[in-house]
């Protein structure tokens, strides 16, 4: 259910969020007979300090309990229960750290924009509220628990964009060169599936912690030239946030990936894998899924839309405001025109020319209101929305394929490298985040 209720990016890191202290309950001496309780009650314990916070056994086994009912709705292989556990702490580390970070240093996320969020992912489902939470619960997925792990989700977000991505410079000179490369590869196979392991290399790590990360690599390696379970090996031996999920990193253009990765995959065919990959964040092994061809993908897709937009204040709440869109929505379904209710009822400047926001393309509006236009079909009028401006009817008017502008070209490779340089950067800081970091592993300790 979880798997068909949340969007990857969110599930990925819903099964990742940061744990919450649980109450451990010890068990009570009888003093009437001088004995302990015949019943032994179990005692949470902690498996893992970060600064001044910790993560307890029953988190831990809370998110394992998570990911193998995922795995095994995936229909893929389960590591063995020590290397899962593992695995997932580590990740619960690192959330809570950039967690920890976030707060810090002064970013919130209200209950405006958490509530707008989980509204969107109900959705996305195609439930309401009350039967997303109905979900949820019979999942085993409380519901608090939920609200404030997808709050931490946007923490982190907003965490990276101001700590890493703010400071990415992409040169005029790159996007020319970025230009030119996708010029050669236009006609090629320039999209790429893929999965990957990757063994970390600490920070400064001497000459014997290298190697022995390298014989970890060679170990996987050797498991998967004997035609192991490439899913299997990630969950094992992988140390990517993706691992649990097999390493899984989906289609990837070629301008979203390292030169190291490019090089190498394009000397594969479909199901091989790489020999390992030395880069400065540790040991790399990359299967090659699938490859397929950017021609499509030459021109833009371009959308006429229009729109009816209401703001919520005082004398309007967001309730009054749907209903109001509602009423309007079933007078254009009733043969009423659109463009005169959007002249009358519009707050958007657009009003004055029937709700036209002329021809748009991906990225021209906020992700909400694209995601319901690209579901639209021409002529069709949709549901009323929320966006951060506030509540929309959206009518689809036509589509047409155009060719990019060079601007829209320029734009598009600008994008590409920033993506490109953040996912490396990203890396880099997390890692010298947990180096600086107070950090006790305390898994081992029985």
């Amino acid at each position: 259910m979880t798997r068909a209720l949340l969007p990857p990016t969110l599930l990925c890191a819903f099964l990742a969020a940061a744990a919450l202290a649980a109450h451990a309950q010890a068990p009570r001496l009888d003093t009437r007979l001088g004995t302990t309780p015949s019943r032994v009650i179990p005692v949470d314990r902690i498996v893992a300090v970060v600064n001044t916070e910790v993560i307890t056994q029953n988190d831990l086994n809370e998110r394992v309990g998570l990911v193998v009912r995922q795995l095994q709705r995936q229909g893929g292989q389960l590591p063995s229960s020590d290397v899962l556990s593992r695995q997932i702490l580590e990740r619960l580390i690192n959330d809570l750290l950039q967690v920890q970070l976030a707060k810090e240093t002064g970013i919130k996320v209200d209950d405006a924009t958490l509530d707008r969020t989980i509204e969107r992912i109900a959705q996305e489902n195609n439930l309401s509220m009350t039967e997303f939470r109905g979900a949820l619960e019979r999942d085993g997925i409380r519901y608090p628990r939920f609200r404030e792990d997808i709050r931490n989700e946007i923490l982190l977000a907003r965490l990276r964009e101001r700590e890493v991505e703010s400071s990415i410079v992409v040169t005029d000179a790159e996007v020319e060169t970025e230009l030119a490369r996708l010029a050669r590869e236009a006609t090629g196979d320039s999209e790429y599936r893929l999965s990957h392991v990757l063994v970390l290399v600490p920070p400064q790590a001497s000459a014997e912690q290298i190697e022995a990360r390298r014989r970890r690599a060679l170990l996987a390696l050797s498991e998967l030239r004997r035609g192991a379970n490439f899913a299997q090996i990630a969950a094992t031996y992988s140390d990517a946030p993706d691992a649990t999920q097999g390493g899984n990193l989906g289609w990837r253009p070629s301008s979203r990936l390292p030169s190291l990765f490019l090089e190498s995959i394009e000397r594969l065919q479909p199901g091989d894998v790489s020999d390992i990959l030395r880069s400065p964040n540790g040991f790399h092994i990359v299967k090659l899924l699938e490859k397929r061809g950017r021609a499509a993908v030459a021109g833009v897709q371009q959308t006429q839309v229009r729109h009816i937009l209401l703001r919520a204040r005082e004398g309007l709440s967001e309730a009054e405001a749907r209903e109001r869109l509602q009423r309007l929505r079933d007078r254009v379904q009733g043969g009423a025109d659109f463009a005169e209710l959007a002249r009358v009822h519009s707050e958007d400047a657009s009003a004055s020319k029937g709700g036209d926001l002329g021809w748009v393309a991906a990225g021209d509006t906020v992700p909400e209101f694209e995601r319901v236009m690209n579901a639209l079909k021409e002529g069709e009028v949709s549901q009323p929305i929320q966006t951060p401006f506030g509540w929309h009817l959206v009518q689809v008017l036509a589509r047409r394929s155009d060719e990019l502008s060079e601007d829209r070209k320029k734009t598009a490779a600008r994008q590409a490298i920033r993506a490109r340089k953040a996912d490396e950067a990203y890396q880099d800081w997390l890692r010298q985040s947990r180096d600086r970091a107070f950090v006790e592993n305390r898994f081992d300790e029985r």
